[in-house]
């Protein structure tokens, strides 16, 4: 019922994303009333409760982020809650020190805006062939410093890949939604590609498949 419910609301995005953008490039940004559901079955809370309470993880730069994060752990989100998507609470993700890729990317969007970054919690597809979830759903963070771009993704395991320029790598991720640090949402043109896509091999049917991210 839920997959049926984000559905029906996520179609009126889509159509006007399909009436507007050029589809000359994924990272094309709208500002746009995105439904929750859209950004994965497991979010569950508006985006504000991601920023309640203290944490409990002092880092002070970028270093000492990647740094935290490589001594947690993977984990799927069946394995850990028996769920199929459930999404933790950042001050959760820090006892825990284990979940799949929202937990990660939740934690690391929060930390950067308390460090005083212009940062957005992106939710879309990792296309790269050595992504171990190549074309399924995916979330990262893009955060801008110094009038440069970057992609931090935090579920790669080696500090020097984890924060990329994004001119670097964007063909490797395509972005569908995001929300930035003042919590206004967007849709992005790889939202719109991939109902395009999915409307052309099915020129019948009317649903908007909405992957499991993770």
């Amino acid at each position: 019922m839920l997959r049926i419910i984000v559905t029906y609301l996520a179609r009126p995005i889509s159509r006007w994303l399909l009436r507007t953008v050029s589809f000359e490039s994924p990272w094309e940004r709208f500002v746009s009333p995105v439904p929750m559901g859209v950004y994965g079955l497991g979010a569950r809370h508006d985006f504000r409760w991601y920023f309640e309470g203290e944490s409990t993880v002092g880092v002070r730069s970028l270093e000492e982020m990647t740094e935290w994060l490589l001594g947690c752990e993977y984990a799927s989100d069946p394995d850990l809650f028996q769920e199929a998507d459930y999404w933790q609470h950042p001050c959760s993700f820090e006892q825990l020190r284990r979940g799949d890729c929202e937990d990660f990317s939740l934690w690391v969007w929060r930390k950067l805006i308390r460090l005083g970054y212009d940062a957005e919690f992106v939710a879309g597809r990792c296309v790269h062939p050595g992504c171990s979830r190549t074309g399924l759903g995916h979330t990262w963070v893009i955060f801008r410093h110094n009038r440069t771009t970057y992609l931090f993704d935090p579920t790669i395991r080696d500090r020097d890949q984890m924060i990329r320029p994004l001119a670097e790598v964007h063909y490797e991720y395509v972005p569908e939604v995001s929300i930035d640090r003042r919590f206004t949402r967007y849709a992005y043109a790889g939202y719109s590609l991939k109902w395009r896509d999915q409307a052309d091999a099915s020129p019948r049917s009317t649903a908007v498949a909405l992957p499991q991210v993770g």
